[in-house]
């Protein structure tokens, strides 16, 4: 029976597959490093040791790369979830001039390495903009990183109507951006819109009479924290 448990468990772990093939280079790499020295070194010590190194770094990257199954539970009608897991950095009134073109409400998540970079479609709808932009590699904390870094731009109208910008933003550590979303797809909340690797941010930007759900530095779940409400009057 505790044999059966553990190979439950084990299924239920994830990869996401932007990471696979850098997972097996990682592995062939790491491997290419710690074999000799088991074979021909004299002592166990180095071998112990550099090999106790290499399964950190090999489990960091694995952690990384993992790519949980998520559920929304609630009511979608007018529901704003998290684009990424991370923490909360803005909540702000702002000018979103690109897709909205105008006042909006700004909310953004930064990810640190340890979270998931998947990212998830922030509102059902239909993709109809997607714009990537070249740019610098500044830390993802700093609010200029949203106009200078590399990025990418999601424009999203719900079926209401409402226009949604989700901004996929480079870090120092992130150096590519993948963008699944294209104009003319659907967009659902179950879904992803793209991947973010090592460290960066998403800015969502919504109607400014959006409510907002969250505020600074609370911790958000992609694809299932609910961060804010669309017109909530209506």
């Amino acid at each position: 029976m505790l044999k059966r448990q553990s190979v439950v468990k084990i299924k239920r772990v994830k990869i996401h597959h932007e990471g696979v093939g850098i997972l097996l280079l990682l592995f062939v790499v790491l491997a290419a490093l710690n074999v000799p020295l088991w074979l021909f070194m004299p002592t166990v010590v180095i071998p112990v040791v550099l090999s106790s190194v290499s399964l950190l770094c090999y489990l960091f990257v694995f952690n990384f790369f993992r790519s949980p199954k998520r559920q929304f539970h609630g009511l979608r009608e007018g529901c704003v979830v998290s684009s990424a897991d991370g923490r909360v950095v803005v909540v702000e009134r702002t000018v979103e001039p690109e897709f909205i073109k105008g006042e909006a409400l700004q909310i953004s998540v930064f990810m640190s390495p340890l979270n998931v970079h998947a990212n998830w479609f922030p509102v059902d709808g239909e993709v109809v903009y997607v714009a990537h932009h070249p740019g610098r590699f500044l830390s993802a904390w700093l609010p200029k990183s949203s106009t200078e870094n590399e990025r990418s731009t999601i424009g999203i109208v719900t079926e209401r109507g409402e226009r949604v910008t989700v901004r996929q933003v480079a870090g120092a550590m992130a150096r590519r951006i993948v963008t699944y979303a294209e104009p003319g797809v659907e967009a659902n909340i179950y879904d992803h819109l793209g991947f973010i690797k090592f460290g960066s941010r998403v800015d969502i930007y919504l109607p400014v009479d959006a409510k907002p759900l969250v505020k600074l530095d609370d911790r958000v779940c992609g694809g299932v924290t609910q961060i804010a409400l669309l017109n909530p009057y209506a």
